[in-house]
Formats: structure tokens, sequence, C-alpha cells
């Protein structure tokens, strides 16, 4: 039992650190088409298609509803 609870243990720590490496990897700035530029153009666009929406919604209103 006690080899199995040291093998858990290990492949535990290897897949934390495998998924702070990949954080790591696609947070850095490598240049122009990173994973960090792609997320910041979504977030852009999110942020412009709501506020696209929320004039439509405001022009379309009609008065005294």
């Amino acid at each position: 039992m006690r080899a199995h609870k040291g093998q858990s243990t290990v492949e535990y720590i290897l897949l934390v650190t495998a998924v702070i490496a990949v954080i790591i990897l696609f947070t850095t700035r490598q240049g122009p088409g990173t994973f960090q530029g792609g997320l910041n153009q979504v977030f852009t666009q999110t942020s412009q298609d709501m506020l696209n929406v929320a004039s439509a919604l405001q022009t379309n209103a009609s008065p005294g509803s």
C-alpha cells in the first residue's frame, strides 16, 4: 500500500508541474500571435460587441416604456 501512495504523490506532483509549465508557457510574451495576444483580442472584441448591443438597445428603446 505504501508504494502505491508514494506513486500517487509523485504522479500528482508531475501533473501540477505540467499544468504550471503550460500556464507559464502560454502567458509569457513571445511575440505576436501568442496566447496572451489572442486573449487580449478576444477581450477587446467582446467588450466592443457588448457596447454595440447596449447602444442598439438604447437606440431601439421606446420612450415611456
